[in-house]
């Protein structure tokens, strides 16, 4: 079998078989030369045309389908930042010089419709003669969309006009300009989200580009596929615009009233505003002065004369921007003052080294140490009982109480309530401080009695108001927060993001001891300013001397609540040098306070002191 197989493959083609091989070989090659011939005619005669539909293939083929990045909305489900579409104005400079009759008529429609500088497209044509995407102009608006569309579908008006193409895409606008800036925050380089909850949330807030495959032109049919684009989410914020917008006018009113008081400039270094609701940690409004428009974040001419900002160096303009970016109410740290004094009070009630039968008595100063460390009335309150020692703010009653605590429970009791450490706030800037404590090792008796009042260390606005919160609802510390709720860009709910309850910080009996005292703050103590007719106000006054001691610079503030059962709302009020002649009162605080409470207090539902008590 090996043999014959081996015999079969020796034999010779017959000639049939041989003119039969090299009559298909002559074919093939016939065949491969008319072909050749015909690719060599196609490419001399109509080569412009497919090259032209391939590369509009390829174009679109990359054509890429933007996104909608995701709405900010208040509470109530009002936008405060949204995006907008918008077009850019592509030319396509290959489309429009391949026929010399279509240039003219399609620069004339730049101009026209578009004010684009004829010249600069002149400029296009001659530098990039073969182009296939320029982008002359970004942000049109839908009005001018449709009134190119017209154009572009008139051919008997308009026959010439090629190359001209509107392509999508968003622009971030913010509704209220320069409301809740420090907490919306904006976004740069597109959808890069910068401060507030537009950095925060950046990630949420962004989706994912569609794209387009192939296209369907009137030279080729070819099947068009596109992947949609898929939107961002919706992040709800626990902010009240309607709260929001009462706390903004306030703080302008009182910046406008005492610009260039005491010296040229604004009426304050910095003011700021917290509103929380205690039960459950929520920010509904919060601000500080002064502020910026979110649609020109960068324009500081509200501040500046056009003078001193071309005098500026990159670094120095860099700076001032970045100040007036900062957060004042997450970032900043200052030394809190008297307010402080209701957390000094509730930790000796807590520990049982108080009992509020206490009495006090104080002649204006007390010797501690080598110091001797003055209360804010040099001619002494005389003898006082606890509460009242709380009402007319008695740094001598308070530093006997810290002694009475000792370093140990007293940094122990700081650490608890929340100084020192960060809060959870979900907005940026709160990971570059914390605040300075003293430890127990390092805290001298000086420095004991000085921190009982609040000076010598540094706190947070955010971690003042969220540990307040906690004295007056019972002891529960609520990690504060600034979103509510991620919902998917057809509304629908994603996430519902519950209160954090972190910890306890202090008993129902001495949260309701520390309310009646600072209720008595306010009617009969050194708050009575920040009354408001027909509430139960309770709070405590601060009165912070800056560094360096005796340069005349005061931070003053208040932080008050209402109802005084069952607590609805925490106000924080802190001006950082109020641009007066004398800066140590807490009076400008409390007056401030008092007037954003007599507006907000009827919006968001406080009970009257004469409505009862809520269940």
């Amino acid at each position: 079998m090996a043999k014959q197989t081996k015999n079969f493959f020796r034999k010779k083609f017959s000639k049939n078989m041989q003119k039969k091989l090299v009559m298909l070989f002559v074919a093939i090659v016939l065949a491969f030369v008319f072909l050749v011939g015909r690719i060599t005619y196609i490419n001399a005669s109509n080569g412009e045309e497919y090259t032209r539909i391939v590369l509009d293939q390829q174009q679109y083929d990359s054509r890429t389908i933007p996104f909608k990045r995701g709405d900010i909305v208040d509470r109530n489900g009002t936008k405060i930042a949204t995006s907008e579409r918008v077009y850019n104005v592509i030319l396509d400079v290959k489309v429009m010089t391949s026929d010399e009759d279509n240039i003219r008529p399609t620069i004339q429609v730049l101009e026209d419709c578009f004010g684009i500088d004829g010249k600069e497209v002149e400029e296009l044509i001659e530098e990039k003669p073969t182009s296939r995407y320029n982008v002359l102009q970004k942000g049109v608006d839908y009005e001018k969309y449709k009134e190119f569309e017209a154009i572009e579908k008139d051919k008997e008006k308009y026959p010439n006009v090629e190359g001209i193409w509107l392509e999508e895409d968003y622009v971030r606008t913010y509704p209220y300009n320069t409301l809740a800036s420090d907490v919306i925050g904006f976004t740069v380089d597109g959808n890069v989200g910068s401060n507030g909850i537009e950095a925060s949330y950046n990630q949420i807030l962004n989706g994912t580009d569609g794209r387009e495959y192939g296209y369907l032109d009137d030279g080729a049919t070819v099947e068009r596929t596109v992947k949609e684009a898929v939107n961002g989410d919706t992040v709800v914020s626990t902010i009240d615009l309607q709260v929001q917008s009462i706390v903004e006018q306030h703080i302008l009113e009182f910046n406008e009233l005492h610009k260039n008081g005491a010296s040229a400039g604004e009426g304050s270094k910095n003011t700021a505003v917290i509103v929380m609701n205690p039960q459950n940690g929520e920010i509904l409004a919060e601000a500080s002065y002064p502020n910026y428009d979110l649609n020109q974040p960068r324009d500081l001419t509200r501040y500046y004369s056009q003078e001193t900002l071309d005098a500026m160096s990159d670094e120095e303009l860099l700076n001032t921007l970045n100040s007036l970016w900062n957060n004042f109410c997450v970032s900043d740290t200052y030394e809190p003052g008297s307010t402080f004094k209701p957390f000094t009070v509730s930790a000796g009630l807590e520990t049982g080294i108080l009992t509020g039968q206490e009495t006090y008595y104080c002649g204006g100063v007390l010797h501690v140490g080598d110091h001797d460390i003055h209360c804010s009335n040099r001619n002494g309150h005389g003898t006082q009982t606890l509460k009242q020692a709380l009402e007319n703010s008695c740094n001598v009653a308070l530093m006997e109480i810290g002694e009475a605590l000792g370093a140990e429970e007293f940094c122990r009791y700081q650490e608890l309530f929340g100084f020192g450490e960060y809060t959870g706030i979900d907005l940026p800037g709160e990971g570059e401080t914390a605040g300075l404590l003293y430890t127990p090792e390092n805290m001298d008796p000086a420095s004991l009695a000085t921190n009982s009042f609040g000076q010598n260390f540094n706190v947070t606005m955010t971690q003042l108001a969220a540990s307040f919160c906690s004295l007056v609802n019972g002891g529960n510390y609520y990690e504060p927060h600034v979103v509510k709720q991620i919902q998917d860009s057809n509304g629908n709910v994603k996430e519902n993001i519950e209160p954090v309850l972190l910890k306890k910080t202090i008993s129902e009996e001495t949260s309701a001891i520390i309310k009646d005292y600072m209720l008595g703050v306010v009617e009969e103590g050194t708050g009575a300013s920040a009354g408001v007719e027909g509430y139960d106000v309770g709070g405590k006054t601060g009165t912070a001397e800056k560094l360096p001691r005796g340069n005349g610079k005061y931070l003053v503030s208040f932080i008050g609540y209402a109802p005084q059962e069952n607590p609805q709302a925490v106000v924080y009020v802190v001006i950082d040098e109020p641009n007066v002649a004398a800066q140590a009162s807490s009076g400008y605080a409390t007056e401030l306070a008092s007037s954003i409470m007599e507006d907000i207090f009827p919006y968001l539902g406080i009970p009257k002191a004469d409505a009862g008590t809520d269940s």
